[in-house]
Order: C-alpha cells, then sequence, then structure tokens
C-alpha cells in the first residue's frame, strides 16, 4: 500500500515515515501544499495523511485539489481540534481526522480502519446485485459509481458506504453509533461530528432538497434510514 504523508515538520514526518515502513507501507512524503498536490498527480496513492497547517498552500486546499479529482481517503492531522477546523476538513471531503499530540499507534488504527473499507469496495461479493436502484438514484457496486437522472455524483469512499448501508436496507434505523462503528470501523466515543457531517454532506449532493430529504431521513432521537419508494 502506497500513502502519501503530507507534514511540514520535520521530525513529526521523519518519525511517522518510519513507523509506517516498518508496518509494510511505502510512504511518499511532501512537506508543503505545492509539493502534496504535485506529487499526488505523479503518484498513485491508496490514502493520503494531511496536515492542515502548510506553507505555499494550505492544507484546506490541498484537500480541495485532491477531493475534486479522487475520492482516495483522506485523513486530516492537525493541532487544530476545535469543532470547526474539524467540520470544515469533513465538509470539504476528508475521510476522516487525528489530533496532535496523537500517537503511532493510533495513526496505524486510523489508516487500516480507512484503508479496510476500501479494500471491502474491491471485495464486494459477486452473489449480491452490482445495480442498486432506489427512486431516481443508480449505484453501482461493481465501479462504485452513483447517479442521479442519468447524471453522475461524486461521492467519497465514506458517503459511497453510508448511501450503500442504508439504501441497502431499507427498513432498518442505523443509530449513529451504529453507522460510524459500521463505516469507520473503529469505537464510537460520543462524537457525533464525523457522522453528522457526512449525512449533510451526502444529503447536500443526492436530495433535490436536502432540507426535506427524500433518500437520507433522520428518524428523530433514534437515526437515520433510507427513504421508501414504490
Amino acid at each position: 500500500m502506497k500513502l502519501l504523508l503530507v507534514e511540514d515538520d520535520p521530525e513529526i514526518c521523519g518519525m511517522l515515515k518510519k513507523f509506517l515502513e516498518k508496518e509494510n507501507f511505502e510512504i511518499i512524503t511532501a512537506n508543503d501544499g505545492e509539493e502534496a498536490c504535485s506529487k499526488f498527480r505523479q503518484e498513485t496513492c491508496d490514502l493520503v495523511l494531511l496536515d492542515l497547517m502548510l506553507p505555499k498552500i494550505s492544507g484546506m486546499d490541498v484537500l480541495q485539489q485532491i477531493r475534486a479529482q479522487s475520492t482516495v481517503p483522506i485523513i486530516i492531522m492537525s493541532a487544530k481540534d476545535t469543532d470547526s477546523d474539524i467540520t470544515l476538513g469533513l465538509g470539504l471531503g476528508a475521510d476522516d481526522y487525528v489530533t496532535k499530540p496523537f500517537s503511532m499507534v493510533q495513526v496505524l488504527a486510523r489508516i487500516k480502519a480507512n484503508l479496510r473499507r476500501t479494500g471491502q469496495y474491491a471485495a464486494s461479493s459477486p452473489a449480491r446485485p452490482s445495480l442498486l436502484t432506489v427512486g431516481e438514484l443508480r449505484m453501482n457496486l461493481e465501479d462504485y459509481t452513483v447517479s442521479k437522472q442519468g447524471m453522475e455524483i461524486e461521492l467519497t469512499a465514506k458517503e459511497f458506504e453510508i448511501l450503500r448501508l442504508l439504501l441497502q436496507n431499507p427498513r432498518k434505523v442505523y443509530t449513529k453509533e451504529q453507522i460510524y462503528s459500521l463505516i469507520w470501523n473503529d469505537a464510537y466515543l460520543g462524537d457525533e461530528n464525523a457522522v453528522n457531517v457526512h449525512i449533510s454532506r451526502l444529503r447536500n449532493k443526492i436530495e433535490d432538497n436536502p432540507r426535506s430529504p427524500k433518500y437520507v431521513i433522520t428518524v428523530w432521537g433514534i437515526g437515520y434510514k433510507s427513504g421508501e419508494f414504490k
């Protein structure tokens, strides 16, 4: 697996690179935003570890540029641990985040959890239907594309998985804890922010009116379910 590590602090970058290489990852490093965008275009990466505080081009700008061309998993690394920074990063397309200071084991766990999700896409059972049709939405479970009225909708890996989870189980209501555990493959620690942001972003992409959703319905006090269509 090849990871792009974007970190301007040479000590942190070196420690992470050395640790992750021992875990059998191939690590490509970038020390500023411009270098990060350039190397992402040149390399085929399975995941991006992205610091937010970068010289030349900010981490948020790098995130937007990567997300405009790829759905590769992106994990934000930043000392900025306020809700607004995390929400903004997730809203721009990040899949996960870790806040500094972090342990190497914590970073590794996040990497493995996100790679498991993308690995499960490739390992989807051929016995299940490859095309899921709900209302005007069409989900192709083989090439992981989503379209509405013939127009393709760009979803991130976690947005795709949340939508697939709900649409494949139309009568089931999922709590935020269940969604987080199933999609992030990690223990739920009471942080609703990641789920809320991804649901909001998903609705903005697939709903005619995100304030009156038809596909991702809120069940107040419990969680979310898929809308029902005849």
